[in-house]
């Protein structure tokens, strides 16, 4: 009869989630998993199939917690220029709180781009959602006015994932708070009235 499992696999993703942030997918060994999670080499192929797996389900762990901080700060009171402009404080925030690791997606994408497996199935959903949690925001801008007239909003949606991610970028590099808010405030300045 097989033994029970004896530990949770959320909190193993959640560590391994870690492991695969500090030091990429390539740069982190079986070893690095084991001693992260603190499971054993057969628990963790057992429970994850292989390391890529694992991977895949960190990396899709990782993003829903992401987007479920950012959506919230998007259904936010205020303007949407007002709450675009909070998500690009908490990711200024948040990367400098995180040790200037950057973005785990930022950083696979770098490292491995999109590949046709369960990891770029995670990046291609984060994607998605972010673009559509941003179209959705640009509309109501202009709505509101607190953003130009005559914006398309998919347009700035695209804008807005990829100053997202330049800023991650920034922080992964050491560059200082005010110069990563003196980049936001210029990219909000593109698009606010």
């Amino acid at each position: 009869m097989p033994r029970p499992r004896e530990f949770d696999e959320t909190t193993a993703v959640e560590k391994a989630m870690h492991a695969f942030w500090e030091h990429g997918y390539e740069g982190t060994s079986t070893q690095d998993l084991c001693e992260a999670t603190g499971l054993g080499r057969s628990s963790v192929y057992n429970t994850f199939t292989s390391k890529r797996a694992l991977f895949g389900r960190s990396l899709a762990h990782y993003t829903g917690t992401q987007l479920d901080k950012r959506q919230a700060i998007l259904d936010g009171p205020g303007t949407a220029a007002e709450r675009l402009a909070a998500v690009l404080g908490s990711t200024i925030e948040d990367d400098l709180e995180e040790h200037r690791r950057g973005c785990l997606v930022v950083n696979t994408l770098a490292e491995l781009g999109v590949p046709d497996d369960e990891v770029g199935a995670a990046l291609r959903a984060d994607t998605d959602r972010n673009l559509t949690m941003f179209t959705q925001c640009v509309r109501e801008g202009v709505l509101d006015g607190s953003l130009r007239d005559g914006l398309d909003p998919a347009d700035v949606a695209e804008y807005l994932l990829s100053t997202t991610s330049g800023l991650r970028v920034m922080a992964r590099r050491g560059s200082s708070r005010k110069s990563m808010h003196a980049v936001a405030d210029l990219a909000l300045s593109a698009i606010t009235r």
